[in-house]
């Protein structure tokens, strides 16, 4: 049989992984390999939780911000939807925390339209 030499191709990938490693995990192999399978695993669920908890943030905004109105933030969607707005949460929560003359002004636009 013939000898196969991978020096090369095993180096590069061990160096892949050990560079992908932080701290004291990046000087043996094994232990890098499984800290880096960790981290990879932890990165990609925490790229969909991010989208959970950025929306988390921006109804607790929204609701701080029309309950000072007056409003809470079941009826404040409900009137929006209502009213065709079509503002999404992240505008709504930057209107809220950037302008507030303008966000009283969606509410009270809102509260117009429907009477």
């Amino acid at each position: 049989m013939v000898r196969v030499k991978r020096g090369n191709i095993a180096r590069k990938r061990r160096n892949k992984i050990l560079t992908l490693a932080r701290g004291a995990h990046s000087v043996l192999f094994r232990v890098a390999n499984q800290q880096v399978m960790k981290a990879l695993k932890y990165s990609y669920v925490n790229r969909k939780q991010k989208k959970r908890i950025f929306r988390r943030v921006w109804i607790t905004r929204i609701n701080a911000a029309s309950r000072i109105e007056g409003v809470t933030y079941s009826r404040f969607i409900n009137k929006l939807n209502n009213a065709k707005i079509g503002l999404n949460r992240k505008m709504l929560s930057q209107i809220a925390v950037l302008d507030n003359s303008t966000f009283s002004k969606i509410l009270n636009f809102d509260e117009t339209s429907n009477n």
